[in-house]
């Protein structure tokens, strides 16, 4: 038997990054794009590699276009940490898995390095793999923080649990990370809204923009962790951002969630570099009307249009640019 798993990219609409820092964010799923994972029984353990992770090339051109598009690590690592961590999981509550082996293989069609979550797709589809193959039972709300430690712990990614808790359950989520709640709990408190919430939104990204996930917010990290106040005022008004804004979901409030999305993006600015391409991708959006802020980590946006002509405007226009826009398949 075959088991199939998928896990969709993530796009953060109020409140990043703050979910790093104890704050709140709302998130979405992208169905638009994805990771999946296939995995079925075989006499040893085996991870099929896929392109980005053979080290065999035409050329030296080949190689510089591979290393510039992909980074010096493939997706096969990315699954050796989850493999890991949930092993180490159901040691440590001694939940018994089954003396097999298995082969898995991945593939995922998230636009790579423009901040929509495509490693932790792959670890989060893979994580679901193994809990059905192994008939093994983890608490929904446990999942993410599991997923999180696999990026963490193993592979010294820096990040949030926000595009692990959307990858999990999906849909549109707010995320409260009460700094008391999850040294309690070990997770934080998540609440599903209605999807229908949301309507017109966008996301665009770049088609030639490369960076390694986790490097943007080095200094700001180290930043907060010195107390710096400016950091910690600004990441605390963010996460208030996001509260704000699921009242203004809630009372479909367009405009207030025009003016957040729009703030979330300029209090960022104001504690993280943001690279020209990235601040480009901003200004040309909102050029056109629209609001917009960081989906991710750079190189993707997120915003509202108003109306159809504005959509098509951000459509041209960003293309100029090398973005490309859709409209996010939530549900």
């Amino acid at each position: 038997m075959i088991i199939e798993a998928r896990a969709y990219a993530r796009a953060g609409f109020l409140g990043n990054p703050s979910d790093g820092y104890f704050g709140k964010t709302i998130s979405i799923s992208v169905r638009n794009f994805g990771a999946h994972v296939s995995l079925y029984e075989s006499p040893e353990l085996k991870i099929e590699p896929q392109s980005q992770d053979v080290n065999e090339y035409r050329n030296i051109h080949h190689l510089v276009e591979s290393v510039s598009l992909h980074g010096y690590y493939g997706g096969d690592r990315l699954i050796k940490a989850a493999i890991k961590k949930f092993y180490e999981y159901c040691e440590s509550r001694q939940l018994k898995i089954a003396n097999k082996n298995f082969t898995i293989r991945y593939h995922s069609t998230i636009p790579r390095q423009v901040g929509l979550a495509g490693s932790s797709a792959i670890i989060t589809a893979t994580t679901r793999a193994l809990l059905s193959f192994f008939a093994v039972k983890i608490p929904q709300e446990l999942l993410p923080t599991i997923i999180l430690s696999a990026e963490i712990d193993e592979l010294g990614i820096n990040a949030g649990l926000q595009d692990r808790v959307i990858q999990v359950y999906e849909g549109c989520v707010y995320m409260d990370f009460n700094k008391e709640f999850m040294q309690r709990n070990n997770h934080g408190h998540y609440e599903k809204l209605d999807p229908k919430l949301l309507s017109r939104l966008f996301i665009a990204y770049k088609t030639e923009l490369g960076k390694v996930s986790g490097q943007t917010f080095n200094t700001m990290k180290v930043r907060y962790e010195r107390g710096d106040q400016e950091v910690i005022d600004t990441l605390n008004r963010i996460a208030e951002i996001a509260f704000e804004g699921k009242q203004a979901l809630l009372n479909q409030n367009t405009t207030k969630l025009h003016d957040l999305i729009n703030e979330n993006f300029d209090l960022r600015s104001k504690i993280m570099n943001i690279s020209e391409d990235n601040k480009r991708l901003i200004q040309t959006a909102r050029n056109c009307g629209a609001c917009a802020k960081f989906a991710g980590s750079g190189g993707s946006i997120i915003g509202i249009y108003k109306n159809d002509e504005m959509l098509t405007r951000l459509i041209v226009e960003l293309k100029k640019i090398k973005a490309r826009v859709i409209r996010p398949y939530i549900l």
